[in-house]
């Protein structure tokens, strides 16, 4: 009963919706297909993508094997809409990873495991990363790919939920890395939001999880706003003895922080 009358309330509505089509229709047919491309690229960032990358490197990847993984990876973006960094990317964190030989690993935004994978190939067997995935399926997808690429629990972590809320807790997972120079994580990775990149980067260090010894962070900017950019920059800018800029590519940019010692923040 509730539908019908809904149904006939909006009768008298139809001839003033015909006219503001008649008037507005490219407008409102542009908004529609914005709308729906919007759609169709969050959906390619989440469930949809997840699911069909998951079936696809299981079903073509050899497994136990990092490096097939990755290649599936990349032969299944090839043709489709994949939230994985790409090998061009992988290359450069490759780089990242080698220079920085980090024990203890912090990714925000897991997507497909792609990068989980790339960098837990490159590290110590005693190093560990931990990575954080808003979507709880999604989170669940790619920790049996990395778990499929032939890495074991004790090298990783795949947590649940939105960065603000996990980055607190990080504290209880972090175990003592013998040698780091300091506590808190030596590498960081942000392929998440972009709105949030600076937020989080101050609440790790405000947490005290960036290593105090020296931490590289890397922002991944494929979809990165100007704005955020800029804010990055200018952190830069104003806590230059802390933050420096150490690279920059078109899609990827690389913020080492160092804790000042006492002698330099008195000077």
């Amino acid at each position: 009963m509730s539908s019908w009358m809904m149904a006939v309330a909006s009768v008298p509505l139809l001839p003033v919706m015909v006219v503001v089509y008649g008037r507005h229709g490219d407008t409102i047919s542009k908004l529609c297909r914005g709308a729906v491309a919007w759609t169709l690229r969050l959906l390619a960032r989440g469930h949809v993508c997840a699911r069909t990358t998951h079936a696809f490197v299981l079903a073509h990847s050899t497994h136990g094997q990092a490096e097939s993984v990755l290649e599936t990876f990349d032969l299944y973006a090839r043709t489709h809409a994949s939230a994985s960094i790409g090998p061009l990317l992988g290359e450069a964190l490759d780089e990242v990873v080698d220079r920085v030989h980090p024990d203890r690993v912090l990714e925000l935004g897991t997507h497909c495991g792609y990068t989980a994978v790339s960098v837990l190939r490159l590290l110590a067997p005693a190093a560990r990363l931990l990575s954080v995935e808003q979507d709880p399926q999604v989170a669940d997808l790619a920790e049996e790919i990395i778990l499929v690429a032939g890495f074991k629990h004790a090298q990783f972590q795949v947590l649940t939920g939105e960065s603000g809320e996990v980055i607190p807790t990080l504290h209880s997972l972090l175990e003592p890395a013998p040698g780091s120079g300091g506590g808190g994580f030596q590498l960081v990775l942000m392929d998440h939001d972009p709105g949030l990149y600076l937020l989080d980067l101050l609440a790790l260090e405000r947490e005290g999880l960036l290593c105090s010894a020296g931490c590289s962070i890397v922002f991944i900017l494929r979809k990165m706003r100007e704005k955020s950019v800029q804010e990055l920059k200018e952190l830069t800018r104003e806590r230059c003895q802390t933050y420096c800029i150490t690279s920059q590519m078109d899609a990827m940019m690389e913020i080492s922080f160092s804790q000042p010692s006492t002698h330099d923040s008195s000077t």
